[in-house]
């Protein structure tokens, strides 16, 4: 089984070839010659026909297999209007862009062009080392007709008897295509749930073998040819389908060979004379063999997106909120005891959620607030002076003193599409400033329109170009129109769901569950994953519940966070005596995140259902790694586990925390290995070496 990672480099190109741009983007280039795009590196090409910037898919070429996919049908790759044709005032660009505290260097490929009144400006993305092409798309100018229609039922089209029927009709916006030869494509559509506050199933999965014209919702989408094992996958950069701008029912549209990327999240009247509106992007990759190798394609673009720097962005966060007393405990006397006993549990980041401010929000348990003209308040987001009658540097100066880092919550000023955004960004910018404040949730957000969505966009970037890039924002997800999985990654991680022993619904092992099914398309290292004082609300479960998070050891329910960002949902004051004997857990963990965190993070074994083997590997390269195996509330002290091993692998498993010893296994079909467990409701870490 061939495993691809990010840091295996190929050999770079010894020679120049006239048009193509080098520098500090080793083995990354592009050139245009005559009527031929082609874009690259040591991974992947993709050439075009330049048809005057209006560009259409030449082939497809993936360097490791060597299979070069060659399009069967010339059409533009990008449809707005019904003009078609080559584009006018064409001209392509390319440049070099250093690495940022956000960004790895990329190289960076601008092609522009006009179809009539519409102009369109095409930004292609190629890092090192990456099988994979971003595209980020602006559009300025004018256009008509609408952008996007319902998908088309196909019970309302006529049989396959009336042959002039079936050519299709086309997409009415098309962000990316691909026209590939042959009539065995398998794929598999990936769709997103977040508003986490109503969801609980956050992945859905469609295979299926293209035949004539249907739709796919998701935000990818594998393809496999069945003849070759060769393949391809696109990632649609947007909020989840379901709350999409302007969405017309379907992301992908599959007919035979050929692949559309659709829905742009714009109507025409956010196209307008005077500015560049960007609609969603999208992501083209490479990868040949097994399901590994997809995936681990897809998480080689999605490392790169934001660079994961572990003294900024490796946290074991506490938020007081989980216990329920809103903003009626925080003050200074409240915060500067929460983190003595934080400190003792290992925790690194402390953050004080709703209610440090001076504007009281409509979730206050001391007063009937607003978010609603927010502004009319000037200190709305000034810190209370009657709870912090010396502001926040006491709770600094403690912090520091026990190595801790303070966060805050944050609600943007959602009114009128955040139209106040510069005066939130500011806020943000005085609180780094004043406090030295570098982590911040971000709540409370939605985005009904284009405007919304472009205003939000330029407060993240003022607050992230005015502290140097240090700030980290946590992107909660839990209710709104938001960013999901895979929209504004560049800016923090994501705040993943609320859950509360209070109203009986945090249930470890469905935690466990969603985290295990996002890992397997979400890097998990960039997902807040809660855990909870076990010890309270024993009432509001029922009798007998086995699931009740009582039940679990209290490390049990930290280790479940592992993959993740641990974040200790509660208060430190309310834990017993007997909750500290986690910290040693806690310690081990912070020794390993950032090898942990580094590598390729996937589920193993069954899917979490409080009774399962279940658990994560992460792949750092092809001969080690870390696996995190869960015996739940199963019978069996031992179980075969799936892994993403190579069967016949002799493997050492080196224990590093939990329950487990060390073994020595060969892995059998499907990388299955026997794992063992002394307890229902136990876990263990392993190092693991292939020797």
């Amino acid at each position: 089984m061939a495993i691809r990672l990010s840091y295996i480099l190929f050999p770079l190109l010894a020679f120049m070839i006239p048009g193509c741009c080098f520098s500090a983007v080793p083995d990354c280039y592009s050139r245009l010659n005559s009527d031929t795009l082609t874009v690259g590196n040591s991974l992947v090409e993709r050439k075009f026909v330049w048809n005057g910037g209006n560009l259409m898919t030449a082939s497809i070429t993936d360097k490791v297999s060597g299979k070069v996919l060659r399009s069967v049908r010339f059409e533009p790759d990008f449809v707005m209007t019904s003009a078609s044709g080559p584009g006018s005032n064409g001209s392509y660009s390319s440049e070099n862009v250093p690495q940022t505290p956000v960004s790895p260097a990329y190289h960076r490929v601008t092609v522009k062009y006009s179809l009539g009144t519409l102009h369109i400006r095409r930004e292609f993305r190629i890092y090192s080392g990456c099988p994979a092409v971003a595209c980020d798309t602006w559009v300025r100018g004018s256009m008509t007709g609408r952008l996007a229609s319902s998908v088309e039922n196909n019970a309302d089209r006529k049989n396959i008897e009336f042959a002039e029927d079936m050519a299709s009709r086309p997409v009415s916006a098309v962000i990316d295509r691909v026209s590939l030869p042959g009539n065995h494509w398998h794929g598999r559509a990936v769709e997103f749930w977040d508003v986490t506050d109503w969801n609980n199933n956050l992945v859905t999965e469609r295979d299926f073998i293209s035949y004539r014209k249907n739709s796919y919702r998701g935000n990818i989408l594998f393809l496999q040819d069945g003849t070759d094992g060769s393949g391809l996958f696109f990632l649609k950069e947007a909020p989840c389908s379901s709350v999409q701008l302007e969405y017309g029912g379907a992301d992908f549209i599959a007919d035979f060979g050929t692949f559309s990327v659709t829905g742009p999240g714009i109507s025409t009247g956010d196209v307008s004379q005077d500015k560049w509106t960007r609609i969603y992007s999208c992501v083209m990759g490479v990868w040949s063999g097994d399901e590994l190798d997809a995936l681990t394609a897809l998480r080689e673009y999605q490392q790169n997106v934001r660079r994961h720097i572990p003294d900024r962005d490796e946290m074991v966060m506490m938020n007081t909120w989980g216990d329920r007393s809103q903003d009626a405990k925080v003050n200074e006397a409240f915060c500067l005891a929460e983190l003595e006993k934080a400190a003792r549990l290992g925790v690194t980041h402390f953050q004080i959620d709703d209610g440090w401010q001076v504007g009281k929000s409509p979730n206050s348990a001391v007063a009937k607030g607003s978010f609603k003209n927010i502004w009319d308040n000037p200190d709305y987001w000034t810190p209370d002076p009657v709870k912090y009658p010396h502001g926040l540097a006491p709770i600094m100066d403690k912090a520091d003193s026990l190595g801790i880092e303070i966060g805050l919550w944050f609600n943007p000023s959602i009114q009128n599409s955040f139209e106040d955004w510069e005066k939130d960004a500011d806020a943000l910018i005085k609180l780094y400033r004043e406090y030295g404040i570098k982590v911040f949730k971000i709540d409370g957000l939605n985005i009904p329109d284009k405007k919304a969505e472009e205003n939000l966009r330029r407060f993240f970037d003022k607050v992230s170009e005015a502290t140097g890039y240090q700030v980290v924002f946590n992107l909660d997800v839990t209710a709104g129109r938001r960013g999901g999985y895979h929209y504004f990654n560049e800016y923090g991680n994501i705040f993943l769901e609320n859950r509360y022993t209070d109203w009986g619904n945090y249930y470890p092992y469905q935690t466990l569950r969603n985290l295990w099914q996002l890992s397997k398309y979400v890097p998990a290292e960039k997902l807040q994953v809660e855990f909870l004082n076990k010890w309270r609300n024993h009432g509001k479960y029922p009798d007998g519940d086995p699931f009740a998070p009582g039940n679990y050891p209290f490390r049990y329910l930290f280790a479940i966070t592992m993959p993740g960002q641990p974040l200790a949902w509660m208060e430190a004051s309310n834990l017993p005596e007997e909750a500290y004997g986690t910290a040693s857990l806690i310690e081990t963990y912070k020794g390993i995140s950032e090898e942990f965190h580094s590598g390729v993070i996937l589920p193993v074994g069954e899917e979490p259902s409080g009774r399962s083997w279940t658990g994560f590997q992460s792949v750092s390269d092809d001969a080690s790694g870390y696996m995190l195996v869960f015996r739940e509330d199963n019978m069996s002290g031992a179980a075969e586990v799936d892994t993403w091993l190579d069967s016949g692998a002799e493997v050492r498993f080196d224990a590093v925390a939990g329950d487990g010893v060390s073994f020595t296994a060969v892995a059998g079909n499907d990388g299955v290995v026997e794992f063992a467990l002394p307890e229902r409701n136990t876990f263990a870490l392993y190092r693991y070496t292939v020797l």
